[in-house]
């Protein structure tokens, strides 16, 4: 009998559908969960951890957009990996990473998700992670042209939602000036401290951008629009982000958004008066979209790796109805939900950015071998100092971090 020819996946995405992508994911798995927990590390120097955060993303972001246009393929990391140091075992080690990266984010989410939530009704923690679970499954099975493009739609209203918070704490912005040699108090060792635990909690505000590159095999013209895509991204995403963690701090002392589940809805409350019934269905919303996105990125990391015969077969099936990986889905689906019941959010939120800064670290390096080899672009290219950096700056940060957590400090 004739061996079927495999089923692939379809070139649906164009550079709007991708740049709300990347947006949807970043600001979903940032701002809306971890303002608070970031405010409470780093005080009125908030808008300072996110900047510091938004650097060290920068630098890799770059990187991503480079080696996206040499090997657009599913897996992007893992065949990063594979080309800079030719080494299938780390490139196996790193894809599963990555896998771990989506997982622990998107049982991050749903873990905020519920505090917002709360707002309108009390159930069961592990009901509404199940049902969540349950209904990104169904979503993404479903196919990738209706997954990215409900997942713009909800960016849409993402980005409505942060607007609102900004314009309801309009009057905040006359302070800056007031309140700038406050915000930029950096003379002091602990200040110094709590600025970098905060950054490194801030850094998973913007982890999705390399989430992008995991569905080049979807991207129409991926050599040109991932890198364009990758770049509108972060620029927006960190714009928001510096605009509403400053409106944060000085419209509600920072420990009291670091005690608070809805961060951004207690913010509108005080500011208008008003229950914040509207803001915590967008909070809702922009949280499930971040979470929907991480799904589909690991179920594509499990598709591309199972492709180079790295993993087994069955995760590179492609259903010939909806041309998704149901497999891989499932399974990824599976570990979300047990991860989500288990660990808290902050703890989650932290093994998220170690492990991504792990990634972020060997990507780094990556490049730079394969640029010190002379391998030409076909695309996009930035100078050999941008990896460098990033990834001397991703290690340290990572360093950084072991050292806090093994001193408990």
């Amino acid at each position: 009998m004739d061996k079927q020819p495999q089923v692939s996946l379809r070139r649906r995405v164009n550079l709007p559908l991708l740049s709300f992508y990347g947006i949807g994911t970043i600001l979903g798995a940032g701002i809306y969960v971890l303002i608070g927990k970031v405010a409470g590390y780093a005080g009125m120097q908030t808008p300072i951890a996110f900047l510091l955060a938004a650097l060290l993303a920068g630098l890799t972001a770059f990187a991503y957009a480079e080696l996206a246009v040499r090997f657009p393929k599913s897996a992007g990391e893992a065949i990063y990996i594979q080309e800079g140091f030719r080494w299938s075992g780390l490139s196996i080690f790193v894809g599963l990473l990555i896998v771990a990266v989506g997982i622990t984010s998107t049982a991050t989410l749903l873990n905020g998700l519920i505090g917002y939530l709360s707002e309108f009704f009390i159930l069961p923690r592990w009901i509404v992670i199940a049902a969540c679970v349950l209904i990104m499954a169904g979503v993404v099975c479903w196919g990738i042209g209706e997954s990215v493009l409900i997942a713009s739609i909800m960016t849409v209203v993402e980005i409505i939602g942060l607007l609102i918070i900004i314009w309801v704490a309009r009057d905040s912005f006359p302070q800056v000036v007031e309140k700038a040699p406050e915000v930029l108090k950096l003379n002091e060792a602990v200040i110094w401290s709590g600025v970098l635990l905060g950054a490194f909690v801030a850094f998973y505000a913007f982890i999705g951008f390399e989430d992008m590159v995991n569905i080049a095999e979807e991207v129409k013209q991926p050599a040109v629009t991932l890198p364009r895509g990758i770049i509108i991204a972060l620029v927006v995403t960190t714009l928001f982000y510096i605009l509403v963690a400053l409106v944060s701090v000085i419209s509600v002392a920072p420990q009291k958004l670091a005690e608070s589940s809805k961060p951004l809805a207690l913010i509108y409350q005080i500011k208008t008066g008003n229950p914040p019934f509207f803001i915590s269905v967008i909070s809702v919303i922009s949280i499930f979209n971040g979470a929907l996105v991480q799904l589909v990125m690991a179920s594509r990391i499990l598709y591309g790796m199972s492709r180079r015969s790295w993993l087994p077969g069955i995760f590179s099936h492609v259903n010939p109805t909806t041309r998704t990986p149901i497999p891989a889905i499932l399974v990824v689906s599976i570990s979300i939900l047990l991860l989500a019941l288990l660990l808290p959010l902050l703890s989650l939120a932290k093994i998220t950015s170690f492990i991504t800064l792990t990634i972020f670290t060997l990507i780094n390096i990556a490049l730079v071998k394969i640029k010190l080899r002379g391998e030409p672009s076909p695309g996009f290219k930035i100078p050999i100092w941008v990896p460098i950096l990033g990834a001397l700056f991703s290690g340290s940060f990572l360093i950084y971090q072991a050292i806090v957590v093994a001193f408990d400090y």
